[in-house]
């Protein structure tokens, strides 16, 4: 699998050809674009940076047939789309999604909860977790693990606790758009000290083989 790294939390896994899209959001500027190129698209919440739904609209518009899966909120907003919940299994894109988590990561506890899914992309060793914005371990074993590094809610040692619980072989950071370049390279170093695994800090666009 071959996984290219987009704005924030954009990411597309390509297998055997085939490409599935996760959270082509509102900041990713080129999402109506990877909407186009997509096979398959998965989304983790209905937040802005994780979903455009004008965009994703306008693709359904033109693609009903494109298949799109994300929790309730998402599937409320956007026709088209078809509800998925923790527990929930498939293949899409020609590899194996299982769906886990279930609720965002606490903002602050006067804000009501809210929805969140991840995604275990592929099987064993091989495969991808997009935990989209929470620190939920999968509950099985992974090969990478897409690690959320910036927003409201994010936290450097619950960062580390989460990829120690994940254990996954390597790491990945996503959901960076809210950090400078230093932000960027203090929060893997300070990962990789506590937790013995480098994280790597792919620039958007960068493809790499898993």
């Amino acid at each position: 699998m071959e996984l290219t790294k987009h704005t924030h939390a954009t990411v597309v896994l390509t297998h055997d050809g085939s490409s599935l899209l996760v959270d082509p959001g509102a900041y990713t500027p080129d999402t109506p674009e990877l909407l186009a190129a997509a096979d398959a698209v998965l989304f983790t919440h209905d937040h802005p940076d994780h979903v455009d739904p004008d965009a994703l609209r306008a693709e359904l518009a033109r693609r009903p047939d494109l298949p799109v899966v994300g929790p309730a909120s998402v599937a409320d907003a956007v026709e088209g789309v078809r509800a998925v919940s923790p527990g929930d299994g498939f293949e899409l894109a020609g590899v194996r999604v299982r769906v886990v988590g279930g609720q965002h990561a606490v903002i602050h506890a006067d804000l009501p909860p809210m929805q969140n899914v991840a995604y275990v992309v592929g099987e064993g060793e091989d495969a991808v977790y997009h935990p989209g914005d929470s620190y939920d371990a999968p509950g099985t074993a992974v090969g990478t693990l897409l690690l959320p590094t910036s927003g409201p809610w994010t936290k450097l040692g619950e960062g580390v606790d989460f990829v120690r619980a994940v254990g996954a072989r390597r790491v990945v950071a996503i959901h960076d758009l809210m950090l400078s370049d230093a932000g960027r390279e203090g929060s893997a170093r300070f990962t990789e000290q506590l937790t013995g695994l480098p994280v790597e800090l792919l620039p958007v666009g960068t493809t790499v083989t898993l």
